[in-house]
């Protein structure tokens, strides 16, 4: 069992997709004795290869890879879920003398991992209900100012126009007795205490490269079989039902064996998705404060600063 706070080092090899992850990250771990552990909410599919470019056992170069493969693609998985079964390998690879390298493009995985997710505040239909018409009755303002007599933490952050959070806010003090602003705080101060030492980059590259690493990447997996592997699924009970076959490229394919669109067009579509998703990929981890962005074409001052990092225990 992981005990925080975690002292012993972890590397991150973050990025979006297509930039170049699986190559760098193989480097990494042979020239610095790492196991690799995947924060990829597809790869943990089985039977899904192709459409979520997942390392083939020749490209691994004999680095054990964690995290892959491991349920089946009606099976529910989530970032709690993630953040149990990396804690438990994180101590086993730490066991046998090696350092975890965490590589892959899923922002919420890591952000479980590294900071912990928000305890869940329950809800409370009644009281929400209570306040709406309170709401409708006095306005905003006068709801603003119970708010800065009972959180004035949160009244601070939630403009009284903003009806939304506003009511949340009160919902939250009316039915646990403790402040908004002081569940955000326990969270908060959980994050600094779960890893000490993390070395995280998140890979960057000029746009145009990526878009067109991107498109390459989606013609190339019609090349290697991608919709046979999705009629593969489906023959075997898997379809849109699935939250795993709606993912980018998997929803695609589905619509296009279903008729509602060509090859061109599934291409297309699923191309312009990926970029999209690239993009918030890129938002997100720029968020990250353990992350430093990093040109995934500048290997050698990553392999130096990776190198810098494990021989400075106080760094």
């Amino acid at each position: 069992m992981i005990t925080h706070p975690w002292k012993h080092p972890l590397i991150i090899l973050a990025g979006p997709t297509a930039i170049g992850k699986t190559a760098l990250s193989i480097e990494v771990a042979q020239r610095f004795n790492c196991e690799i552990i995947s924060v990829d909410s597809m790869q943990i599919y089985k039977g899904m290869d192709i459409g979520t470019a997942k390392i083939t056992k020749p490209e691994m170069g004999g680095i054990p890879h964690h995290l892959i493969d491991i349920v089946s693609p009606d099976e529910d998985y989530d970032a709690a879920s993630f953040d149990e079964d990396a804690k438990v390998k994180i101590v086993e690879i730490h066991e046998r003398g090696k350092t975890p390298l965490l590589t892959g493009g899923t922002g919420l995985y890591y952000k479980s991992l590294l900071e912990g997710l928000s305890e869940h505040i329950p809800a409370y239909p009644e009281i929400r209900e209570e306040l709406t018409k309170k709401l409708a009755e006095s306005g905003s303002r006068a709801m603003h100012d119970e708010l800065l007599a009972c959180d004035c933490i949160s009244a601070k952050r939630v403009h009284r126009n903003d009806t939304q959070r506003l009511v949340r806010a009160l919902e939250i003090f009316h039915g646990t007795g403790v402040p908004w602003s002081a569940w955000i705080e326990k969270h908060q101060s959980g994050k600094r205490d779960r890893f000490s030492r993390v070395m995280g980059v998140c890979l960057s590259t000029d746009r145009d490269r990526l878009y067109k690493r991107i498109n390459l990447r989606c013609n190339m997996m019609l090349d290697m079989g991608f919709e046979q592997e999705v009629l593969s699924l489906v023959e075997r009970g898997f379809d849109g039902r699935h939250k795993s076959m709606n993912a980018i490229g998997y929803k695609h394919m589905l619509d296009k064996i279903n008729g509602m669109y060509d090859s061109k067009e599934m291409v297309e579509k699923m191309s312009r998705d990926t970029r999209r998703y690239a993009k918030r990929q890129l938002t997100w981890f720029k968020k990250m404060d353990s992350l430093i962005g990093r040109d995934v074409k500048k290997t050698d001052i990553i392999l130096k600063e990776i190198d810098a990092f494990l021989t400075n225990p106080n760094q």
